[in-house]
């Protein structure tokens, strides 16, 4: 059986030499490899077809699932690898039926696995192939060597799957392919690509060189060496490649269209728009060359006469709605989101669910999340006009009669604004999940691509989607993607989102895996900070206290993550009214690190702040003038000093028409004792009593009065004519 099919063949020589097969047939044949090698797959198909109806056999329906092969890769944005897939899989098949003892069917069956990621079942077919082969010490005794020669080519061809080669497996087939048959041009353009493949140019080239000495009429060489040098962007040393490419042959119109590409990617758009023409008008102005055309474009970055050319062929032929793609690409590229949308939005409206790419996915996901880069801004105006029209609210309920029914006015603007806001958050939290249901359909194409979670989570993240981030990074720990970075920023992306309980369950397993990673200590202490607002279970200050002792090993190394737990436990003792506790922990910071000078100036800076509090405003100018002797341009403790200045010379503070005056509470009435009212970018800042009640003086031109409390969400109130100024906090 071993020897029947090459007796059988013997008369019939290797397709790709084009010698010897008798009358019309052979020049079918060679009419539909012409076709091919000029990327003319539909007339090749045309061809092959008449040919499988007329005069039916292996080697014809072989051709076929090549055919359908080559088109996939030609235009891998249109194309589906799936539809392609099961094409090329059904006429390798049918030339399995028709001759079962053809090897190179099987080879096609196990290039179809490769690509579909099916290794198992391309070994098998592989095998299946090499078993209609005699052993390679006897093809001395085969009446064709050449058909041999040519199929162990092709087996090493299955091994090149897309961009990589198992090169201990392709290489002994070529090289023993070539110790048969060293007439065989392919064979030399087989080897050429898989040395390319891992890099080794210079054998590449040897090999492309030899295939062009044994067909001196063909381009394929020329082309395949001009192609090396235009990936390696050394654009001039490849157009003399492409130029003998057609000195040979002048209807070789591949070449015409890489000559297009290369002179678009120089910026050299007349000659790219005269190659092109050339190109188009040598196949004929067809639609599937138009298509490759516009790939060209593409790829050369020429977006938009993608979108142009894509338009043009829409109103020749608007069935080819998979061109959608291509234009939303295109479109992405170019920055023009909501144009991109429309094109992608009408591919997965017309296009059957099995022809969608990874790429449609990604591309739909990273459309969406760009569309909607305001989306942070937007939260923080919506947030602002809430508290805006809160404020107005509230001074209208402390009104009456015509007076208070007048002010109600005001609110009807604030009132339409927020309503605006909030319908634009929503129509972006639509939008937001769809890029959630597209990255995850990309994700999941296939293997979990590790890539693409990454993506997902910071881009969910920057769009303050911080638990959804968190969900999402977590998936990497499983894929041994388990550095302390991965852990931390899972850990940052909970607390952020308020989500404290799983962020310290995240940042526990970091400790405990890696125990000398003070950033985990210091997270872990702000997250308990964090969960425990109002200090009433004292978390914060233990673990603030134990990052203190587990840092001190190496003080210089961990300085700023002690600086901060110093810093944590000094307004905590602040706000206490602890005053010498707090004194200490703000000498400690300011003596931690001396030629660290923004470190020395937030120190003094808290300092500051003990003493105005305590209404020591001699000291807290002095500590204000320690920072000016450091930063003579800063102007928060300018302002802070002068301030006092102002405090200190008002003879009648209650007469004083910048004094202010006001109530804290929360949204249930009780008052907040120890809550925070400060002007904006300045260190003039009360503290309310038990009853909420504070009184303070505030610095001239100030704008913006800042309140907040541990556990209450801050809210910034412009500064009128009134004095009184009483605010309503909620719970964070």
């Amino acid at each position: 059986m071993i020897n029947h099919f090459f007796k059988k063949t013997s008369v019939i020589i290797s397709l790709l030499v084009l010698c010897s097969v008798a009358g019309l047939k052979a020049q079918t044949l060679e009419e539909a490899i012409t076709a091919a090698n000029n990327e003319q797959y539909d007339k090749a198909e045309q061809i092959l077809t008449n040919l499988a109806k007329s005069a039916p056999s292996s080697k014809v329906f072989y051709r076929l699932g090549e055919n359908a092969l080559l088109n996939f890769f030609a235009d891998s944005i249109s194309n589906s690898l799936k539809t392609t897939a099961v094409e090329a899989k059904q006429q390798f098949e049918k030339g399995i039926s028709l001759n079962p003892n053809d090897p190179l069917n099987y080879v096609g069956l196990a290039k179809v696995a490769a690509y579909q990621g099916d290794l198992q079942t391309a070994t098998q077919m592989r095998a299946k192939a090499k078993s209609f082969l005699p052993p390679y010490k006897k093809v001395s005794k085969i009446p064709n060597p050449q058909e041999y020669a040519y199929t162990l080519a092709k087996l090493a061809e299955s091994y090149i799957v897309f961009d990589r080669v198992d090169t201990a497996l392709a290489l002994p087939n070529v090289r023993e392919a070539v110790n048969i048959d060293q007439k065989n041009g392919e064979i030399y353009i087989i080897a050429g690509d898989i040395y390319l493949l891992v890099n080794n140019g210079s054998v590449a080239i040897k090999n492309y060189n030899k295939a062009q000495d044994i067909d001196l009429k063909s381009p394929i060489a020329n082309m395949k060496i001009g192609s090396i040098y235009f990936k390696g962007r050394n654009l001039m040393a490849a157009i003399p490649y492409y130029e003998q490419a057609i000195a040979l042959d002048k209807n070789y119109a591949p070449a015409y269209r890489e000559l297009g590409q290369l002179y678009s990617m120089a910026g050299r758009l007349k000659e790219s728009v005269d190659y092109f023409q050339t190109y188009l008008k040598l196949t004929n102005q067809n639609i599937p060359a138009k298509i490759r055309y516009v790939n060209a474009l593409f790829y050369s970055k020429n977006y938009a006469e993608v979108i142009k050319n894509v338009e043009d062929i829409f109103a020749v032929d608007k069935s080819r709605t998979y061109l959608n793609r291509i234009a939303g690409y295109s479109s992405y590229e170019m920055g023009n989101y909501p144009q991109a949308l429309v094109y992608m939005d009408r591919l997965f409206a017309n296009l059957p669910a099995d022809r969608f790419l990874k790429k449609d996915y990604v591309y739909y996901a990273r459309i969406l999340m760009k569309k909607n880069l305001n989306y942070p801004k937007l939260l923080v105006e919506l947030d602002k006009a809430n508290a805006e029209l809160t404020a107005v609210k509230e001074k209208n309920e402390s009104l009456k009669g015509a007076a208070k029914e007048k002010e109600k006015v005001n609110e009807a603007p604030l009132a339409a604004k927020v309503n605006d806001l909030q319908n634009n958050v929503n129509t972006i939290e639509k939008d937001l999940a769809k890029a959630h249901e597209a990255y995850e359909k990309a994700i999941t194409f296939g293997d979990e691509d590790a890539n693409l979670i990454q993506e997902k989570a910071n881009a969910f993240y920057n769009h303050r989607h911080y638990n959804e981030a968190a969900e999402t990074w977590k998936r990497l720990l499983s894929k041994g993607k388990d550095s302390e970075d991965n852990y931390l920023q899972i850990g940052k992306a909970y607390y952020q989102g308020k989500e404290y309980d799983k962020a310290d369950e995240v940042l526990n397993q970091m400790i405990t895996k890696y125990p000398d990673q003070m950033q985990g200590y210091l997270w872990s202490a702000r997250n308990a900070s964090a969960k425990d607002p109002d200090s009433k279970l004292g978390i914060g200050k233990q673990k603030f206290s134990a990052l203190i002792a587990k840092a001190s090993s190496d003080s210089v190394k961990y300085a700023t993550e002690i600086f901060d737990a110093l810093r944590y436990l000094g307004y905590s003792a602040l706000q206490s009214k602890n005053y010498d506790v707090a004194r200490a922990y703000y000498n400690r910071m300011a003596n931690l690190d001396p030629k660290n000078k923004d470190m020395v100036m937030q120190a003094y800076n808290s300092m500051a702040t003990l003493y105005m509090q305590m209404g020591e405003y001699g000291k807290a100018s002095e500590y204000y003038s320690k920072i000016l002797a450091l930063d003579p341009t800063n102007a928060p403790a300018k302002s802070s000093i002068q301030y006092i200045q102002q405090l200190q010379t008002s003879a009648k503070p209650k007469a004083n028409p910048n004094e202010i005056t006001g109530i804290i509470k929360d949204s249930s009435g009780m008052p907040i004792g120890g809550a925070s009212v400060r002007v904006k970018d300045t260190a003039a800042e009360a503290w309310t009593t038990a009853k909420g009640e504070y009184k303070f003086t505030m610095p001239e031109a100030s704008t913006i009065l800042v309140v907040g409390a541990k556990g209450y969400k801050t809210v910034e109130i412009p500064v009128t004519a009134k004095r009184i100024y009483s605010v309503t906090l909620a719970k964070e």
